[in-house]
């Protein structure tokens, strides 16, 4: 069964057994178990023995992630007791007087977080959530606004930890030539767009409509659903001396800190060797952030940044030294569900061998893109999108995706020229599709925990916002296909002609929709 279709099969167990009981963690954990049956031959005993020895290999590969996590889960935890979280939304009480204003504002600190898509997902909904709240937003539009802001912006942000892991998959100057595909990402710049435009013109539909109008009527911001156990703990106390500056300036000393981890990581960690070095690996700050371990990077620059943090709150005097200690568990505490959640994603793209390895998912998609004719050539772009939805939705990994598609796509084109751009860019926006509606997805995970919204509820709510634009995607890359010959500038100014013509047209028809139920 190695390098065959039936290694998808452990991700189709989990994702169906997800979606019909909503229980996640089990599902998971049945669908890594389905993929160590099968590839053991049927030995219950020896299936148990692989299961734990991925997820031991997939932990200790993300060990640094985790510690990014339960970092910021203390960062929380620390601006709750300082006072500022409290402050910030008594603040923000005052300064937005409207709904729109609260959305707009989320998907605005959304936008300027583009540095990671984990670090986006969770300090975006811990900052906002007390003021959308209050405008009785419900936690799955606010998780649907995160989620869609962190890895749309990322991956059209040169300097983001997304950036680099493309970069490393492209030859020669690999940041130039992902900053080139940029303009051609459909998915994630509309994407962006429709947060925006949905938010100004107080669009919904299918159950997020439902949902908001339910948290309307009742104040349920769940509309019924159960409760991620990541909600403020109610033992926290906050200190009633907190300003808004104690919110903002440790916001600001992680982002900044991160940043530096990036740029450290990028001119001193070694690729090659994997581990840290003494010789500088990049020629400049650029290089650097492509050559950065992004998880190291952010583990190292988080933990520097907890250090200053705790040393700032101590002279404010607004955290005492016991309330810092006392935080340090409080905020892994508060990690734990999306750690197991990640645990189980990372286990089950493990088994499947999205990477190589196990039941070769890998082997699999690179054999069958070696067999598509060249004479298909102008339709690979919305060929590739389309296997990269396909790939990341049931592998549950972006990265792992545009990680085996885009050397096959630079390989297949012959390396350079506009439609390899195109097709570069539309495997790119193919792999943040499929992770937005993957239930196994890291970000998507992180996403609803962050808007303490229901995974699966979260999953089901964004389905047809990102679909919707997939589909609008894909048609305009069968456009920019057809006109790469004439160039980078006609082809894409055409593909952003019918992208924005479709949308509009959508937009219209909801509006309209919703005019007539009204």
């Amino acid at each position: 069964m190695s390098g065959t279709l039936w290694a998808f099969m452990p991700a189709i167990v989990a994702i169906v057994l997800a979606l019909l009981t909503k229980q996640v963690y089990i599902s998971l954990f049945l669908g890594i178990f389905t993929g160590a049956l099968m590839y053991v031959g049927g030995n219950p005993l020896q299936a148990l023995g692989t299961l734990y020895g991925v997820m031991s290999e997939k932990v200790g590969e993300n060990v640094s992630i985790i510690v990014f996590l339960v970092i910021l889960g203390i960062f929380v935890v620390l601006m709750q007791k300082s006072g500022g979280s409290r402050a910030y939304g008594d603040w923000a009480q005052t300064k937005i007087k409207s709904k729109s204003g609260a959305l707009a504002a989320t998907a605005g600190l959304g936008c300027l977080i583009f540095v990671d898509d984990y670090f986006n997902c969770l300090t975006v909904g811990s900052v906002m959530k007390p003021v959308t709240d209050k405008f009785r937003i419900s936690h799955a539009k606010l998780a649907w606004i995160i989620d869609s802001t962190a890895a749309p912006v990322c991956i059209i942000a040169p300097i983001s930890s997304w950036a680099a892991a493309v970069s490393g998959q492209l030859d020669g100057d690999g940041l130039m030539v992902f900053i080139k595909t940029i303009p051609f990402n459909v998915y994630a710049i509309l994407t962006v767009i429709m947060v925006f435009a949905f938010c100004y013109f107080k669009l919904d539909f299918g159950k997020m409509k439902r949902n908001e109008q339910i948290a309307q009527d009742t104040g349920d911001l769940n509309a019924g659903e159960t409760d991620l156990p990541t909600d403020e703990d109610s033992s926290i106390v906050s200190n009633p001396r907190g300003k808004v500056r104690h919110l903002i300036v440790p916001v600001a000393i992680l982002i900044v800190c991160c940043i530096c981890g990036m740029i450290y990581s990028g001119f001193f960690y070694d690729w090659d060797a994997g581990a840290y070095g003494t010789a500088l690996q990049s020629a400049n700050v650029i290089e650097a952030f492509s050559n950065c371990d992004a998880g190291s990077s952010l583990a190292i620059g988080s933990t520097i940044a907890l250090v200053l943090v705790a040393i700032y709150y101590s002279i404010e005097k607004v955290v005492s030294f016991k309330e810092i200690t006392e935080s340090f568990t409080q905020g892994f505490k508060a990690m734990v569900p999306a750690i197991l959640i990640l645990t189980f994603a990372w286990s089950i793209s493990g088994i499947m061998g999205a990477k190589g390895g196990y039941l070769d998912a890998q082997a699999f998609v690179e054999t069958n893109m070696a067999n598509i004719p060249q004479a298909l050539e102008s339709l690979f772009p919305a060929i590739f999108f389309v296997l990269a939805c396909v790939i990341a939705f049931s592998t549950g990994t972006s990265w792992g995706t545009f990680g085996v598609l885009v050397p096959i796509a630079v390989t297949l084109l012959g390396g350079s020229g506009t439609l390899v751009f195109i097709t570069v860019s539309a495997t790119l926006g193919g792999a943040v599709f499929g992770d937005h509606i993957s239930p196994i997805s890291d970000t998507t995970i992180l996403a609803s925990t962050g808007g303490n919204c229901n995974h699966v509820d979260h999953v089901k709510t964004q389905l047809p916002y990102a679909l919707s634009i997939a589909v609008i995607s894909a048609i305009s890359y069968v456009a920019a296909g057809f006109l790469a010959s004439s160039g980078s500038v006609v082809s894409c100014l055409v593909m952003w002609a019918v992208a924005l013509a479709l949308f509009a047209a959508f937009a219209a028809v909801i509006k309209l929709k919703n005019k007539k139920n009204a």
